[in-house]
């Protein structure tokens, strides 16, 4: 039996290896035996640990995987079968990798959100197996007659399939008796073995025996913005604020901060998350850099959350109103800005909580509640949940905060530090969230050890912090991008972020400006998201001292910028991000994960790598290829020559191309080996287009 998919209009996937959908009830059998007769193992895309679904996002392209082999020398072929979450079901062609592992692979683009389905099924490939053997024999003149009457059957064999088209069929059919005509030599029959049209037949629609059919599997597939945007922080009490003649200072409110999107929009951000906007205690608030010392005037750390003014589910009073955050919500909608909101479980001492729910925290044998502590760091004005004492009240709590604030508009989390908190109840959490919103996405900031961190996104964290703001140099960073494009890419998604209000690097301390071009470059390219914490833009790169924060952290104190007198200056990086954001948004391949691949050059500072796309797979039917050149030594000029595998973007070794350098508008003919020089003072970067041959 066939069957047909949807339309190429309508369809909830893009592949260049999709087959047309057969039936393959004879092989049910095959599904309940141990050793199958073609084994399969190893599937990919998969969780490496625990009882969780593998993950993508809408329009990414996923390679599916898997290990298949059988003794001797005869062929074997391998499918993957989708099936889409409103029922589309197709089926697609794996390639064997040819890595000595027995791998197979083919990328499929997955276009509809939700929970696929799919299965890989291997089997004899008769003709491959015919084909490969026929070739040599015959032009060898070794059991030639044999072979040319082996394929004169397969051909009758395969004309008999009443799903074949008539055409393929009476194609195949003259073939046949050609293969078995006296007056037809054997260097005929041989071009008949080599015909790529006949191949294409039993491509498409192979010969198939010994089948063997897999487990059936699950891929979870999540909103495009799960896994694709450049994010943007600000504090909104900061936008606006203004000094009184008192020396005291006003507080900007979310009105105030609505005039900050349209440069945020202008720098083409996709979404802007907000610290914490709740009230701030005021027992043990912090002063200035983290002091014990706050004056009357100083407003506190937000995520110090709670007051007599309310808790998780209530705005700063200085903000303004629920309404007014509400306004502020569609706003940036109306920009075309997403708002992400900041969930830390935490409580100031004056939190209601603690009055109401002292179960929530642990009590000291003196009495007292403990505060939360990352030593040396001590954080007196915050108490931790204990998650321990009533589980069930603190997920009710949680979950009734988080509908909260889905009611007010937001769809996007941030989470702070959800590695100090057991995994069971993210896991609980999200997957009861998104069960009711499948669009809302969380990021768990855990800058944490590898096993932590990756649980987390295991369990259902859409997106991660991860080590990107430590990793600097040409090697730490061909490592560590490798491993997130290769590694993890079946359940974990970075976002590169290149600072924070805590994350201040001595890279960005004593890079000077050319580290914070190089950094974002990178982080912009190299993964499909990646964030920016204001004052990124204005070089702001002094730290307290012996520390990697900022020094006057606005986690603690307002911070005032001169956005306007810097771009009249030219001394602002907004174009280079601008310019980064929109560089994203016209080439595809920026919006992929899993295509990166790492090239190679003759300096130890010079790292290459590129993103590519094929055609079959892009939104607009065309190949897309980029590839970044950086001088990852901000103190230096750097020359050397760069060597590439351009079999990637299907140009074979030698052969010349056009590329353009999409950020200084160059444009030179590269090959596979190419010279180049970085000034990291002037242009520390290339981001070159593939223009495609000379």
């Amino acid at each position: 039996m066939v069957t047909t998919t949807r339309s190429a209009r309508s369809r909830p996937w893009r592949s260049a290896t999709a087959l047309p959908v057969r039936d393959i009830h004879a092989w049910q059998a095959e599904r309940d035996t141990a050793a199958r007769r073609v084994p399969l193992a190893q599937p990919s895309p998969a969780v490496p640990w625990g009882d969780y679904r593998p993950k993508a996002y809408n329009g990414e392209a996923v390679p599916f995987r898997v290990t298949a082999f059988r003794e001797g020398h005869d062929r074997i072929g391998v499918h993957v079968r989708l099936f889409s979450p409103s029922g589309d079901e197709s089926l697609h062609r794996l390639e064997s990798l040819d890595d000595g592992f027995d791998r197979w692979q083919t990328e499929v683009v997955l276009l509809e959100q939700g929970i696929w389905s799919f299965r890989f099924e291997a089997f004899g490939d008769d003709f491959a197996t015919w084909e490969h053997a026929a070739s040599l024999k015959i032009a060898a003149g070794v059991d030639a007659a044999l072979m040319r009457e082996l394929g004169a059957l397969l051909f009758d064999r395969a004309g008999a399939e009443k799903g074949r088209p008539v055409a393929e069929r009476r194609a195949l059919a003259a073939a046949a008796v050609s293969l078995r005509d006296a007056t037809v030599d054997d260097a005929a029959a041989l071009s008949i073995v080599e015909d790529p049209v006949i191949a294409g037949y039993f491509r498409a629609r192979p010969l198939m025996s010994l089948g063997t059919v897999g487990d059936d599997l699950e891929l979870l597939v999540e909103r495009e913005r799960a896994g694709v945007g450049a994010w943007y922080e600000f504090f909104p009490r900061s936008e606006g604020a203004r000094q009184l003649k008192d020396g005291t200072v006003k507080s900007g409110t979310f009105r105030t901060a609505t005039k900050r999107l349209p440069a945020v929009a202008d720098m083409g951000f996709d979404v802007l998350y907000l610290p914490p906007i709740h009230p701030i205690g005021t027992v043990n608030r912090k002063g200035p850099n983290n002091t014990l010392d706050a004056g009357p005037g100083d407003p506190g750390s937000p995520w110090a959350i709670g007051s007599a003014d309310g808790g998780h589910d209530t705005v700063h009073p200085d903000l303004g109103t629920l309404a007014d955050f509400r306004a502020f919500v569609r706003n940036a909608r109306a920009a075309g800005v997403e708002v992400a909101l900041d969930l830390a479980l935490q409580a100031a001492p004056d939190h209601p909580w603690v009055a109401a729910h002292p179960e929530w925290f642990t009590t000291l044998p003196d009495g007292s509640i403990a505060y939360a502590e990352n030593p040396p760091k001590k954080y007196q004005d915050i108490y931790p949940v204990n998650f321990d004492n009533d589980p069930a009240g603190i997920r009710a709590e949680v979950l009734r905060i988080v509908r909260h604030w889905i009611a007010q508009g937001v769809r996007i989390f941030r989470v702070d530090n959800p590695h100090t908190k057991p995994l069971q109840f993210w896991e609980w959490l999200i997957a009861t969230v998104t069960a009711e919103d499948p669009d809302v996405v969380f990021l768990a900031e855990a800058f944490t050890r590898p096993a932590p961190l990756q649980s987390l996104a295991s369990a259902g964290f859409q997106q991660s912090y991860t080590y990107f703001t430590w990793r600097n140099t040409k090697a730490e960073l061909e490592e560590f991008l490798s491993g997130l494009a290769h590694e993890t890419d079946d359940f974990l998604r970075p976002n590169l972020f290149v600072n924070t209000p805590d994350i201040l690097t001595e890279y960005l301390q004593f890079g000077g400006r050319a580290a914070y071009r190089i950094r974002a470059a990178i982080a912009a390219t190299a993964a499909p998201t990646y964030g920016v914490y204001a004052g990124y833009e204005l070089y702001e790169n002094v730290a307290r001292p012996g520390s990697e924060e900022n020094i006057d952290n606005e986690k603690y104190e307002y911070k005032f910028r001169d956005w306007a007198g810097a771009a009249e200056r030219g001394d602002s990086l907004a174009p280079f991000l601008a310019r980064l954001n929109e560089i994203r948004r016209a080439h595809p391949a920026l919006r992929q994960l899993r295509n990166l691949s790492v090239h190679w050059s003759d300096d130890d500072a010079i790292l290459v790598y590129a993103k590519h796309l094929d055609a079959a797979l892009s939104p607009d039917g065309r190949s897309d290829t980029i590839i970044v050149v950086v001088n990852t030594d901000p103190h230096s000029v750097r020359q050397t020559m760069v060597h590439l595998d351009t079999r990637i973007w299907g140009v074979e070794p030698g052969s010349p191309y056009e590329v353009e350098d999409l950020v200084t508008g160059g444009r030179w003919t590269w090959s596979d080996h190419n010279f180049v020089m970085l000034d990291a003072f002037t242009e520390p970067v290339h981001i070159l287009h593939v223009k495609g041959p000379r």
